[in-house]
């Protein structure tokens, strides 16, 4: 059967996450309707990374199986005017005809989160439920300067959900930036694999020592602790976007 790779962004807000699950819209159930309106068959869409309800994606990718070999633009179209009949916050930016060994999970050799705080007096306007807005004023050049402590491979017990249904903590973090510019902060995020809400984790824990609460140090202990309840708070889902996923070649 040929396969096709999509390429797709989506406004989170509306939908309880990627994952299709009962009596929840998600993201997944509502591309597999549009794309069974469009071609007849029912399938499964299998994506690269489960994003948690109200987070956005700007890179998402997922692949699916299809009858008929059509035009890669007649997959991107057809799909997008059932899913804006639809009213849906989801638009499939490029679907590619791929051979049957590409996996839009399993191929991937990287994921790269983006989360952005916008840190100003004033509330969110235009931004509100794609940022985290926090008032008082944060050090972004001492966030950044933590973030260097949880670099590399280490035990991520601290900064995973205890529903968290990975086999291992175990995860190999090979970026970890924070800027600033103007009023938006913004934290990138990169590995091959990330724990569940183990970005949103981090970046609360982060913002701790961005408003003075916490040292370096602090967060190193809070790293070495393996323990959930040395966590940080967990910044809501409204600021992390998924804006690209890597693969060979």
């Amino acid at each position: 059967m040929p396969r096709f790779r999509l390429d797709i962004e989506y406004d989170g807000g509306p939908y309880a996450g990627w994952q299709r699950q009962a009596g929840h819209l998600s993201v997944q159930e509502a591309i597999e309707q549009a794309i069974g309106q469009f071609c007849g068959e029912t399938i499964t869409l299998r994506g690269a990374g489960r994003t948690d309800a109200g987070v956005h994606a700007t890179g998402q990718v997922a692949h699916i199986d299809l009858a008929k070999a059509w035009r890669e633009d007649t997959v991107r179209d057809a799909v997008n005017a059932h899913l804006q009949a639809a009213g849906a916050r989801i638009a499939i930016v490029q679907a590619t005809a791929v051979d049957d060994g590409f996996d839009a999970r399993f191929s991937a050799t990287a994921r790269h989160y983006v989360y952005r705080i916008l840190n100003r007096r004033g509330p969110a306007a235009l931004q509100k439920g794609q940022v985290w807005w926090v008032p008082k004023r944060l050090d972004a050049d001492a966030m950044h300067e933590a973030a260097k402590v949880l670099l590399g491979r280490h035990d991520f017990t601290t900064f995973r959900s205890t529903q968290c249904q990975a086999e291992s903590p175990v995860r190999t973090l090979d970026r970890l930036d924070v800027t600033r510019c103007d009023d938006l902060i913004e934290v990138k995020a990169s590995a091959r694999s990330f724990l569940h809400n183990q970005v949103r984790s981090m970046v609360g824990s982060l913002k701790r020592v961005g408003e003075g609460g916490w040292t370096v140090a602090d967060l190193s202990e809070a790293l070495a602790a393996r323990d959930r309840s040395a966590c940080g708070q967990v910044a809501p889902p409204d600021g992390l976007f998924l804006v690209k996923v890597d693969y060979p070649g």
